[in-house]
């Protein structure tokens, strides 16, 4: 992976860490999660649905330490 590629997937982690600290802020058991998408998630993300629950169940911090520790080893070899 080159580092423009690797940038990106970080960015994208990045982007998926604020989605999750929105969907935390907001979401509460008495809240659907289609409320939380359509009221909070999608004016400021416009990602689909669909997109959300790939969110909800990707581990991004374990993902995004990875990525930045192996974009460091790049940015210096």
């Amino acid at each position: 992976m080159n580092n423009r590629i690797a940038g990106a997937n970080i960015n994208k982690l990045k982007r998926y860490q604020n989605i999750l600290e929105l969907y935390n802020k907001y979401k509460t058991p008495d809240v659907a999660t289609t409320v939380v998408w359509r009221k909070y998630i999608y004016p400021i993300y416009p990602i689909s649905r669909t997109t959300l629950y790939a969110v909800l169940s990707t581990p991004v911090k374990r993902e995004l330490e990875k990525a930045e520790a192996s974009y460091q080893t790049r940015l210096f070899a």
